[in-house]
């Protein structure tokens, strides 16, 4: 089997260069590659490399992912997001290959107590979302066969994240507001890495087309940024109790707070009863992935 990986250096990115090297042979680009295009700038180039290697799966992990930039630069985000996956979704389509790309909670309204089901109506609050949404709905029209995960709060051991920043400012500041009134589930990047490639092998060996469409792909379970925050002190604080905490109180604040370019959804549960059943997987609790993370960079 020939896969081929688009932003090999994202926090995704990175995960599946480990998780889809034992599948078969893997060509993993980012958009400084030179022998060939992997910049999502230049969707028809793209879409070549996609002729030219012939692969079996197209693994897309690059985006323009800048939430509130996208707002001051959407034909940038749309040419992103939207753009360059129709054309590898057209590519795929003319080479039979699988393509499997990452969506967002963004493409929805936010609103509501309920996790988002694949079906439910979609209604983005910005640009982000909206060019999310062009490129779903992009790879739908295209007739290729797909794998569309939608996922949120994502998170890396490599690089920055929110954890870090709060392990870091509760060394600095005995006091830290945080928002709690965003619900959704951190994930990691490990884990959409490995579901992925489960993903792909499964629907390799199936020949089911059936299997084609969109799937909601996160950690069980659900917090707030506030509980988020809160978690991840406390584990720190109980693997390193002698380091130089100051922080002696996390306040819940409402999403006002903090304003910001783009609009950010209340609601950012994600269903994944669907990804589960059809691909007898079962996903762990936030709380697991959170407590690798905090053992790996700490």
């Amino acid at each position: 089997m020939k896969i081929l990986l688009l932003g090999k250096n994202g926090q995704v990115g990175w995960e599946l260069q480990r998780s889809l090297a034992p599948l078969g042979e893997l060509i993993a680009l980012d958009r400084h590659s030179t022998l060939h295009c992997g910049d999502l700038s230049f969707p028809e180039k793209l879409a070549q490399t996609v002729r030219d290697m012939r692969p079996d799966v197209v693994v897309n992990a690059a985006a323009h992912t800048a939430v509130d930039k996208a707002e001051s630069e959407p034909e940038l985000a749309r040419t992103l997001n939207a753009t360059a996956p129709a054309a590898l979704a057209q590519a795929a389509a003319d080479v039979g290959a699988w393509l499997v790309h990452y969506s967002t909670d963004y493409v929805f309204n936010g609103e509501g107590q309920t996790p988002w089901q694949e079906g439910d109506a979609t209604g983005p609050l910005g640009v982000y979302g909206q060019t999310k949404l062009e490129g779903e709905q992009a790879i739908a029209g295209s007739g290729c066969k797909h794998l569309i995960f939608r996922t949120s709060w994502v998170y890396a051991a490599r690089g920055g994240n929110f954890a870090r920043t709060m392990l870091r400012l509760a060394q600095e500041r005995e006091r830290l507001t945080v928002i709690d009134d965003q619900r959704g589930a951190p994930t990691g990047a490990d884990l959409i890495a490995d579901v992925t490639a489960h993903a792909i092998r499964h629907v390799l060996h199936a020949q089911d087309a059936h299997l084609s469409g969109i799937y909601h792909l996160v950690a069980a379970g659900e917090t707030s940024w506030h509980g988020y925050a809160s978690y991840a002190i406390e584990r720190a604080r109980q693997i390193q109790p002698d380091a130089p905490w100051k922080v002696t109180e996390i306040s819940p604040v409402p999403t006002s707070a903090f304003p910001t370019p783009a609009r950010r959804p209340l609601n950012s549960r994600l269903n994944t009863q669907r990804l589960q059943n059809r691909f007898g997987l079962t996903l762990p609790n936030w709380q697991q992935g959170v407590d690798r993370l905090m053992a790996e960079i700490l």
